[in-house]
C-alpha cells in the first residue's frame, strides 16, 4: 500500500488538512505531521538552533496516524519522514492551504516549503491550495482524481506539483489547466504602512499590499483568476 505523509502550514486542526487527509485515505496509508499552530509564510525554514516537540494528536478521521509538531511545515515533513514513520513516505502532500499559492507567493509559502522538503527527501510531493471560500464543491469534485493522477507520475530532483483550486462554485468553474507556468506577478503589490511611532525614532510597520489580478497568459495566476484549477511543476534547487 502507498504511504502518504501530509503536512500543512495552517495547523493540525485546520479544516483543509482534515479534508485532504480524508481524500488521501482512499489512496493509501496516511500519516499526518502538522504544526501545532499557524505557520503561514514560513517558506522552507527549518529549526536548527531550537528543539522540536512532537505529540500524538487525536484526529477526526479513523486510521490516520497524526502528530502535532512545534516546528515549521518543513520540520513536519523532515521529522515525519526521518523519525516518525517506519520508512520514508512514497508521497508527501501539503495542504489544503487556506489561500492560493501561485506566482511569486510560492517563495514565501509554508505549504510549498513542506512540499519542497518532501522532494528533497526523495518523495513525490504535491502542494494543494484553495482560494478562501466557504464553498469547496470544486475541490471535493475534482481533487480526488487530480491526486490519483499525479501520484502515478514522476518528477525530477527538487520539483513539486503545485495545485491551486479557485474559490468559485461549480457553475462558475472553467475546468482544469495543466502545465501552467509560474507567473512573475503577485496577488498583492508590496507596500507597508506605518501604524505607530516608537521611542528613539523607531516606527511600527504592517504589510498593506494592494490587491492585483494583472498577470501573464498561460500561467498559474491567470488560471485561478479565470476560475480554472491550475496544475504545474515548480522547480527548486537542481
Amino acid at each position: 500500500m502507498r504511504s502518504i505523509l501530509i503536512a500543512n502550514d495552517d495547523g493540525i486542526n485546520d479544516e483543509g488538512l482534515i479534508r485532504l487527509a480524508k481524500l488521501a485515505k482512499e489512496l493509501g496509508e496516511v500519516w499526518v505531521v502538522a504544526p501545532d499552530d499557524q505557520r503561514s509564510a514560513a517558506s522552507h525554514a527549518i529549526s536548527l538552533h531550537s528543539h522540536i516537540d512532537i505529540y500524538p494528536h487525536d484526529f477526526p478521521i479513523d486510521g490516520v496516524h497524526a502528530f502535532s509538531c512545534s516546528g515549521t511545515p518543513a520540520d513536519c515533513v523532515r521529522v515525519g519522514a526521518l523519525s516518525i514513520m517506519p520508512h520514508k513516505p512514497d508521497v508527501v502532500l501539503a495542504g489544503i492551504n487556506r489561500g492560493l499559492n501561485v506566482a511569486t507567493d510560492i517563495q514565501y509559502s509554508g505549504t510549498a516549503g513542506a512540499a519542497f522538503e518532501g522532494a528533497f527527501q526523495g518523495c513525490l510531493s504535491i502542494a494543494v491550495s484553495e482560494g478562501i471560500s466557504s464553498c469547496h464543491d470544486v475541490a471535493d469534485k475534482f481533487l480526488p482524481q487530480i491526486l490519483a493522477e499525479l501520484m502515478e507520475q514522476k518528477l525530477g530532483y527538487g520539483q513539486i506539483f503545485n495545485v491551486n483550486i479557485p474559490a468559485c462554485t461549480l457553475g462558475e468553474f472553467g475546468g482544469i489547466l495543466r502545465n501552467r507556468a509560474v507567473s512573475h506577478g503577485m496577488f498583492y503589490r508590496d507596500r507597508y504602512k506605518k501604524t505607530a511611532d516608537l521611542l528613539n525614532g523607531g516606527m511600527r510597520l504592517e504589510v498593506d499590499g494592494l490587491y492585483n489580478e494583472d498577470c501573464e497568459p498561460d500561467t498559474d495566476f491567470r488560471a485561478v483568476v479565470d476560475n480554472f484549477i491550475s496544475i504545474g511543476i515548480v522547480n527548486n534547487l537542481s
